[in-house]
């Protein structure tokens, strides 16, 4: 896809059967991510109407933090389909219990955390997956919202990219929360909007403090949230401004 081109969530796609995309799994794991694509990228484009917009090529190999807003329960599979990798997401350990459900979310990659555990372990576990080369999905806000709004971006998550030393992208979803708010037990049709925003480089992950890293990526969701919704709007995305240092 190239640079701030509005796309399908198909258009000019490899698909995640790309070496990149892999993640490393094989057998049942890769059957399995590549028929659950395919049949739900097609269910996105044509019920959900969805729009993927980046402002630059995601890097294709080695840890990456994917730092997105969280709308509803559709946001992990729209990330996925979205991009070329594919993309470990935090789930509860408690989804572990029903041993059939536990191979499935283990062949698609996710990461078990135990809520009720140490967060030091839970922090190792995100830790360990950066480092080995996987693109890891973080929600800062914590939860869903409630409102459809982007809610306050808590700063866990900066500690994880310094300590794994990855970029990071941050990503907003703008539209999953009409279609399935947290009041419906099923989705609905719409339009979903997705805008990637630039990667920040390790580099410069590393050179600010925790804070100043909490601030740039609170300032880019919060741009990047505000584009989404103009775009969805009809009404154009805002004159490019320089980014926040």
């Amino acid at each position: 896809m190239t640079d701030g081109r509005d796309t399908t969530a198909d258009g000019g796609h490899e698909g995640p059967s790309s070496a990149s995309a892999s993640g490393g799994q094989r057998g049942m794991g890769r059957w399995l991510y590549d028929a659950l694509w395919v049949f739900c990228r097609t269910v996105a484009v044509s019920v959900l109407g969805f729009r993927v917009r980046f402002a630059e090529p995601l890097p294709r190999q080695g840890g990456l933090l994917l730092l997105s807003s969280h709308q509803s329960h559709l946001d992990p599979l729209l990330l996925g389909l979205a991009v070329d990798r594919r993309l470990s997401t935090l789930a509860r350990s408690s989804l572990y219990r029903f041993k059939p459900f536990a191979a499935v979310i283990t062949s698609l990659d996710a990461v078990p955390i135990d809520r009720n555990a140490s967060m030091v372990k839970s922090m190792k576990a995100i830790i360990g997956r950066l480092r080995a080369g996987y693109a890891v999905t973080i929600f800062p806000e914590g939860t869903r919202t409630g409102n459809g709004q982007l809610g306050e971006i808590k700063g866990g998550f900066t500690l994880l990219a310094k300590k794994a030393a990855v970029p990071i992208v941050p990503v907003a979803i703008v539209g999953a929360y009409e279609c399935w708010p947290r009041t419906r037990l099923l989705p609905q049709p719409g339009r979903i909007r997705m805008e990637f925003g630039r990667v920040i480089p390790a580099a410069e992950v590393a050179r600010l403090d925790e804070h100043a890293l909490l601030e740039l990526c609170t300032a880019r969701l919060r741009e990047l949230d505000a584009n989404a919704r103009r775009l969805r709007a009809g009404l154009g995305a805002a004159p490019t401004k320089p980014q926040p240092t």
